[in-house]
């Protein structure tokens, strides 16, 4: 054991099984699904257990009620350093026994020094960035890459805490079930939810694409399309594009807000998405998603343990010299064919369509 090694484990054993638990994970919806398993285990584990998660607003709406979360902190980046100022004050009134920092870039950093916490658990030195060490003074293991769900798990196995079962608890929260009756209630059909925006242009796949594949799932599937995700830019002039150009325009529930997504993905008979966020929420509700994957390596970022016959994977090989691939691959995804996205379909046709969770009434195509 390295000295670090053994400095982490006495900082750990020092303070017991941990009463008040920081979590630092900022940004990125995909990210904050992540965390929830993290969460949900530490609760499970001691259900008396203070959980508080400082994040940014956006996913904050996403993670806000969950059970296992008795307190968010919203950092609001855009207000520059004055939002350092701010969270510094707030932090201040809150002692944490551990803090986990789950992401590793400089702000995320900052912000983990600042909760002030005896241990503050951070990536071993190969695999942090951003100078992340430098604001942690516990690491975790080193480890091989692997699939960032399992990557945030190891935090969990470094408290000591069992990782199983791997649990989201997203939703819907049964306050949000009427408006989810309600949404589904307008079809006469299965929806199909696409997912087609990302928040890396290298990510998108080609508009007319997108048009045949509404066609083909109204026509040829039966399904109801619904096109659901943000409102950028991006994926503002791809919204036009399909309602002007598909023969059958889909609906769009573009901007419906993140946990109304959450409602919309789980009343989904099938999910059709990019490398993404709602990618990972679909997976968190078991919901079957065929994964349209170039840029970042499917076995990394894909869906977790769970709908892998149905990645269309255009990022190639995976494993390289006994190693996951961590590199990127710009140009990936634009070269997936409707062709190979229409026969991922057709095999949840043959695979999943039809199946039911406990309490599910959606009606198969």
């Amino acid at each position: 054991m390295t000295i670090l090694a053994r400095a982490t484990s006495s900082r750990l054993a020092a303070i017991g099984a941990p009463r008040r638990v920081g979590v630092v994970m900022l940004t990125a919806v995909g990210d904050a699904v992540h965390v929830l398993p993290v969460v949900t285990a530490i609760k499970r584990n001691d259900p008396t257990t203070h959980i508080t998660w400082v994040l940014q607003p956006g996913p904050a709406t996403l993670v806000r009620g969950h059970p296992a979360v008795d307190e968010i902190i919203t950092f609001d980046r855009r207000a520059g350093w004055r939002a350092f100022a701010d969270i510094r004050r707030t932090l201040r009134e809150r002692p944490f026994d551990v803090t986990l920092a789950l992401q590793d870039y400089l702000k995320a950093g900052i912000i983990t020094r600042l909760t002030r916490a005896p241990v503050r658990l951070g990536y071993d030195r190969a695999r942090a960035r951003d100078l992340n060490w430098l604001f942690t003074n516990c690491r975790i293991p080193a480890h091989a890459p692997q699939h960032i769900q399992d990557e945030y798990l190891e935090f969990v196995a470094a408290l000591g805490i069992p990782t199983e079962p791997v649990t989201w608890a997203l939703g819907p929260w049964p306050e949000e079930r009427a408006w989810q009756r309600d949404f589904a209630a307008r079809f006469d059909r299965p929806i199909a939810a696409l997912v087609i925006g990302s928040s890396r242009p290298e990510k998108d796949w080609v508009p007319e694409r997108w048009v045949e594949v509404v066609d083909a799932l109204t026509v040829d599937f039966g399904l109801q399309p619904v096109l659901v995700g943000g409102r950028s830019p991006r994926e503002a002039a791809l919204e036009r594009f399909i309602l002007e150009h598909a023969h059958h325009p889909p609906v769009s529930a573009l901007d419906s807000g993140l946990r109304r997504l959450v409602g919309i993905l789980d009343a989904a008979a099938l999910v059709v998405s990019l490398d993404t966020g709602p990618l990972h929420m679909a997976v968190a509700l078991d919901r079957p998603v065929v994964s349209l994957i170039g840029f970042s390596n499917p076995a990394r970022t894909g869906p977790y343990r769970k709908f892998h016959d149905l990645i269309v994977n255009a990022y190639g090989e995976t494993m390289r010299n006994g190693r996951l691939c961590t590199d990127r691959r710009p140009q990936n995804t634009a070269r997936i064919t409707t062709r190979e996205v229409l026969a991922k379909v057709e095999l949840w046709r043959t695979r999943y369509a039809g199946t039911t969770r406990s309490g599910d009434t959606r009606a198969a195509p």
